[in-house]
């Protein structure tokens, strides 16, 4: 018996190694696929569960990773490193307490290791600036609107100022032209056009329901493209394949505009000034990346502040609460940002009748929109990110019979092609942000449905090269530290 154990700590040990090579090269799933086969052979080993949890918070699979580090703990009580990963996720997962409560462990255990000493002061900060936060935050009856507060006609524009403008009220395809062209060469837009795009655009998504219907007419067609996360040099690529935005070429975008890509503002302007150029030219849709809880930790508030003010930084939250939550398009395909949900039944009167203007819940129809993710067995299970529920084939065929609908379109996950086809075809992931972070390696894609069998045409294509400004650069300084 004891030459079994022997043996099997070996292979795992082996498989450990490639593992960790898959990790190096970026691999992460086929890390993670390697990690559970050396936990098959050997659970008894604390160091292959803090792996894998490393290669889940590679994944933002932060529910699965503090599972693994959970693990980990229990099988040795003194390996720092699992509540080092366990902390690592709960911070990616913006809970900071649990967080500080890992890293004081991690200092007790390592009480000389300066690189725990710093974490732990970092995760302190961010637990007292929360509380600071909290102390000083107003009811919801009691906060008004920021955008009461700004009246853009009457902030001047410097007879220096060589940028974009917008001639009276009317935001024109030239002046998008313009803007865009200007943050290719990374010119930023003057503060006046950029509240005039971001005020009238609030008040367009104010009007829009819960659920928008989009109709394609016979012969036409619609794009809808995944999260673009910040990633604007390979926004502009999506344009030059696929023609710039217009009624005879609309866009639908699928959340997730922001954070992690350093480029946010400008993709997020950008898609807005389109929206103000013709409201039917693009058609947005909020993501889990749209919430003040994701910006202050992923990088689109410091962005904002770095390249705006503190005005923008409130006026940016508050609109993102007004983004309409899913599309169907003629009648036939749900798209999106998440998925489904923790129970049958949900019509999409139900889903019109959601209150959207406020953060997005941990629970409950809105969350799980925007958070949900498809899984390969039927049923539902937990979530590997620790927010929402995966769901199976199942699922998707119920809702989709419920409601007469053909397709359900999400994005929200990393594909290798940039997209992926799955619950019999019934369920399609789009991801448009090739190379993800500059390190994963995708590439990226975008869906054409043509009018009126709304039959598909997947088009994927590769990053393109940005300027030298790196992911993550204006993300919280606590979590740059765990990259």
């Amino acid at each position: 018996m004891p030459n079994m154990e022997t043996e099997n700590s070996v292979k795992a040990e082996e498989l450990k190694v490639r593992a960790n090579d898959a990790f190096n090269a970026h691999k992460y799933a086929q890390a993670i696929d390697l990690y559970s086969q050396a936990i098959e052979l050997n659970t008894k080993n604390a160091v292959y569960w803090a792996n894998r949890a490393f290669a889940h918070i590679r994944l933002e699979e932060y529910g699965s990773a503090i599972q693994d580090a959970t693990k980990a703990i229990e099988v040795d009580p003194k390996y720092s490193k699992g509540y080092y990963r366990r902390g690592a996720a709960y911070l990616a997962m913006g809970k900071f307490k649990e967080a500080l409560k890992d890293f004081q462990q991690v200092k007790k255990i390592c009480p000389n290791d300066s690189d725990a000493t710093k974490k732990l002061k970092e995760c302190e900060k961010a637990v007292m600036k929360l509380k600071f936060e909290e102390a000083i935050a107003v009811t919801e009856s009691e906060r008004h609107s920021v955008a009461d507060s700004v009246d853009f006609h009457s902030i001047d524009v410097e007879p220096q100022y060589s940028g974009a403008r917008i001639e009276g009220d009317e935001v024109t395809l030239d002046f998008v032209k313009k803007m865009m062209d200007d943050f290719k060469n990374q010119k930023c837009l003057h503060k006046r056009y950029a509240f005039q795009i971001v005020l009238q655009t609030r008040e367009m998504l104010q009007a829009l329901p819960s659920l928008v219907d989009i109709n394609i007419s016979a012969g036409k067609q619609i794009t809808v493209c995944g999260d673009v996360h910040g990633q604007f040099y390979d926004l502009l690529n999506i344009f030059e394949l696929n023609g710039l935005p217009s009624n005879e070429n609309p866009y639908l975008f699928n959340g997730d505009f922001v954070d992690r890509g350093s480029f946010s503002l400008e993709v997020i302007l950008t898609l807005f000034a389109f929206k103000c150029m013709s409201p039917s030219a693009i058609y947005l849709a909020r993501g889990n990346h749209e919430s003040k809880s994701m910006n202050k930790i992923y990088g689109f508030e410091g962005e904002i502040r770095s390249k705006l003010n503190e005005t923008f930084v409130e006026l940016f939250a508050e609109v993102f609460c007004y983004l309409p939550l899913a599309h169907v398009i003629n009648e036939k395909v749900f798209v999106v940002h998440g998925g489904l949900f923790s129970v049958d039944g949900v019509k999409l009167s139900d889903l019109r009748a959601i209150n959207r203007f406020c953060e997005p819940p941990e629970e409950g129809l809105m969350c799980e929109l925007l958070w949900s993710d498809p899984q390969r067995i039927p049923g539902r299970g937990p979530s590997k990110r620790g927010v929402g529920l995966s769901f199976g084939a199942d699922v998707t065929k119920r809702f989709l019979q419920e409601n007469n609908l053909d397709l359900v379109v999400r994005s929200h996950e990393v594909k290798d092609e940039g997209y992926e086809i799955e619950h019999n075809g019934k369920l399609i992931t789009v991801f448009s942000a090739p190379n993800y972070c500059d390190q994963m390696g995708n590439k990226g894609a975008f869906i054409r449905f043509e009018a009126p069998e709304m039959k598909l045409n997947i088009v994927t294509f590769s990053a393109v090269p940005h300027p030298d400004v790196k992911p993550m650069a204006y993300a919280n300084n606590f979590l740059r530290m765990f990259q």
